[in-house]
Order: C-alpha cells, then structure tokens, then sequence
C-alpha cells in the first residue's frame, strides 16, 4: 500500500460531507479532518480510521507497513464469513482490522500499531494478533517503543476460540518486549472494548485515553443485568478510569502526537 498517496489524497481537498451523529452538522471531510476528526460545531470526536490516524499522529514519509498481505480466511467455515470480510475491506479500504508498521514521531523511530473500527469494529481475529504479535517481535529485536492505538469491540466470533487465543499470544509477546526493557504506551481510542482490553490494550507501561472513550470489557447492560445494581455515571468511560486508576492519563486528540513524542524522548534508550 502506497500510504505516502494516501496521505496526500486524506489532506487535499476533499469534497466529501460527513454528518457530526450529535448536533446534527453537516461538515466536509476536508475541513473534518484539519481539524482531527473533531466536529468544530459540538466538539465531538468523530472515529478516526487507521489511516487518518497514521496520517495525524506521525512524520510525513515516514511509515513503512509491515504484514499488510496478510488477510484473514474462514478458518471455522463460518456461515456468511467471507462476505462480512469483503464488505469489511470495501468500507476500511483495508485488509485488515489493524495496520502495522514503523514510523517516526518528531523524529523519534517506533514500531505502530492502529486498530480500525471500519473493518468489523475493529475485532480481533487471527489475523490481527499474528500482525500485532510479529510488530512486538520486531519491536523486540531492534530494541523500539511501540505505540498502539485500540479500538475494538472484542474477539472475533466468526472465528470461535482461534480469536480468543490472541490474547494470550500478543500478552506474550508483549511481556517478551518488556523483558527487554522496551517502552509500550497504549492509547486508546473509542471503543476500546472485550477480549481487546482484557489482554494487550491494558498491557501498556502508559496507559492513554482520548476523552470520553468507551472502556470496558462486557457491556454496562449485561453487567447489570448479572450484579443487578445499576452502575454509577459514566461508568466505562475514559474519565471514570482515571479517577480509578485504570489509565494514567487522557490526551486531546490534536495534543497526542507532541505528548506522546515526548515520552518517547523521556524514555529513549542507546541501542548497541
């Protein structure tokens, strides 16, 4: 994927209209995305595809993809499955939930991770925790931070416990990284939710939020509908976790790039 002509064609003149879901604003995507994603009406956080985030949050040039061939397949003959996949390609333009890679943030190199909620919101298939596990592999070998950017909505079903066991391969690569005394900051990014959160997305040594992003692991309604209590306000929500220690900080999104540029130069390491 040519991602130096698909920043160019994100940032030039976009006709294109999009429709803040809050106030109602009808907003050209060009104008939408100078000013990241983020209705200037209301100031609502539009969802950021994993290409606009790429484009947003490193140096122009610098991105070089890693395991962008690898696509999912039907693994459990799932009913419908290579449809949904399709489908999921055409509306992401990718070829899968997440793009992986390498790239420099104000000139400081990190291996990138970026989920996608166009692409079947973002699951976790086999497919995606091989290319995140392999990113944290490579990180690992060369001794570079990785950033992620989470969005999901959990494992995979169309895959059965194939995407649960994701989990705990992308843990372990995430442990061997640490081990090796490698910097992982996490961001995550409206909806951060299921197998996702449970396993890498809480893994990071930072923790990021953008605001008012929806984090949790099973739904507010089935949560309690098993407690039978209702949950307090705001429950799941980015402001919630960090009044509770379950994230260290929450960043506006047009400030992520100089913040997290600047742990990366907090924490960078001599590689020999």
């Amino acid at each position: 994927m040519n991602f130096k002509n698909i920043f160019g064609f994100l940032k030039k003149d976009n006709e294109e209209e999009r429709i803040c879901k809050k106030c109602g604003q009808v907003i050209k995507y060009s104008l939408l995305f100078e000013n990241d994603m983020i209705c200037p009406s209301c100031n609502t956080y539009m969802r950021m595809g994993a290409l606009e985030r790429i484009a947003k949050i490193t140096d122009d040039g610098t991105f070089s993809e890693s395991d962008g061939e690898l696509v999912s397949e039907n693994i459990i003959d799932f009913p419908e499955y290579e449809e949904k996949l399709e489908k999921a390609k055409k509306a992401s333009g990718l070829n899968e939930g997440v793009v992986c890679g390498t790239a420099e943030i104000h000139g400081s190199k990190c291996a990138l991770f970026v989920m996608d909620s166009n692409f079947m919101m973002g699951s976790m298939g086999s497919v995606v925790g091989e290319k995140i596990t392999r990113l944290f592999e490579m990180a690992t070998k060369e001794k570079l931070p990785v950033i992620g950017f989470t969005t999901s909505g959990g494992a995979r079903m169309q895959e059965g416990i194939i995407s649960l066991m994701q989990m705990a391969k992308v843990s372990g690569a995430v442990k061997r990284h640490s081990d090796g005394g490698n910097l992982y900051i996490t961001v995550l990014t409206d909806p951060t939710t299921g197998g996702v959160t449970a396993s890498f997305a809480m893994l990071g040594d930072i923790i990021i939020s953008e605001p008012n992003a929806l984090v949790g692991f099973a739904g507010a309604r089935v949560i309690e509908q098993t407690t039978g209590k209702a949950l307090p306000k705001g429950f799941q929500r980015a402001e919630f976790m960090l009044e509770h220690g379950f994230i260290d900080m929450i960043e506006e999104r047009g400030k992520l790039k100089d913040t997290i540029s600047e742990i990366l130069v907090l924490h960078k390491r001599e590689v020999s």
